[in-house]
């Protein structure tokens, strides 16, 4: 059960892997761009290559869903970035059913972990498997796999890396799930509230408003913010040049210090260093400045 691209690999991996997918639940297909053509998700798109019957229920507690996910009697559920399941999907498998989140939790649990462990500076973060339980992301951990967070990387970075230690962490955690139903052994688990965790901190879904860059915040505070927001969905500001005021400008990079395009933060001054103004394509600062100069001759 998934949707976006992050959770084409761990499919793939287990379809490459021999074993056996009875069939992939996601998202209803929805009309996308300026013709409205209605677009796949990333997921839909894997499936149907390989042949894998799809399921796309716009509600998960609809009757005729639930009977047609029943009939495959599946020993176990893997959900990668999907939604929030009722517990009638989710208590079905006999095996139950498991999920890959893109944080150590208990840090982090909501829609953008990995968004919101570059935002606040965190230099680590992780992959966890958990069994599903009633309150979301919250589910006894089965597996956990830690990686660094670079200082200037974004989280473009961090989500590739973190797609390929979760498709290995799917497989371990099959795996292991596996061997301990042969062997007729409990699954080794750990409760949440057994791991130490001061600050727990929430990863809520990011919307535009979220975006905005907030200069009454340190430099460092704002570098962060637009490495963790960077390439996708892109921090922006209202930026003034040459007299000319910009509205919803995307920022990608910065650098701390002043350079070609540079906003004043609440220590000192940030350079924007990668931006793109709205209709325009991104470019780094000097060719953006170069291209208005150019414009106004």
């Amino acid at each position: 059960m998934g949707t976006p691209e992050f959770a084409v690999a761990p499919l793939k991996a287990l379809v490459e892997g021999g074993y056996n997918i009875v069939a992939v639940v996601t998202m209803p297909d929805k009309p996308a761009g300026r013709g409205h053509h209605v677009q796949y998700s990333a997921v839909k798109e894997y499936a149907l290559s390989v042949g894998l019957p799809v399921l796309q229920p716009e509600k998960l507690k609809d009757e005729t869903f639930v009977e047609e996910l029943r009939s495959y009697n599946a020993d176990l559920q893997i959900v990668v970035a999907f939604r929030m399941l009722p517990e009638v999907v989710w208590a079905m498998p006999r095996l139950g059913t498991f999920n890959l989140h893109a944080s150590l939790l208990p840090q982090y649990r909501g829609a953008a972990p990995i968004n919101w462990a570059v935002i606040n500076g965190d230099k680590e973060t992780g992959v966890t498997t958990f069994m599903l339980k009633h309150e979301i992301d919250t589910g006894n951990i089965i597996l956990q796999e830690r990686i660094p967070i670079g200082e200037d990387e974004n989280v473009g970075s961090v989500h590739d890396r973190l797609m390929e230690l979760g498709t290995e962490l799917v497989l371990k955690t099959v795996d292991l799930i596996d061997e301990s139903d042969t062997n007729g052994t409990p699954l080794p688990t750990t409760p949440q509230d057994e791991i130490a965790a001061e600050d727990l901190r929430p990863a809520p879904k990011i919307f535009k408003e979220t975006c905005e860059i907030d200069t009454t915040k340190t430099v460092a505070e704002v570098h962060n913010f637009v490495r963790g927001l960077s390439p996708y969905p892109a921090a922006w500001c209202n930026l003034t040049i040459g007299g000319t005021t910009y509205e919803n400008v995307k920022v990608f990079a910065t650098q701390k210090g002043k350079g070609a395009i540079s906003l004043q933060c609440a220590d000192g001054e940030i350079s924007l260093t990668e931006l793109q103004l709205p209709g325009k394509k991104r470019m780094n600062a000097k060719d953006l400045l170069n291209g208005l100069q150019n414009a106004h001759r």
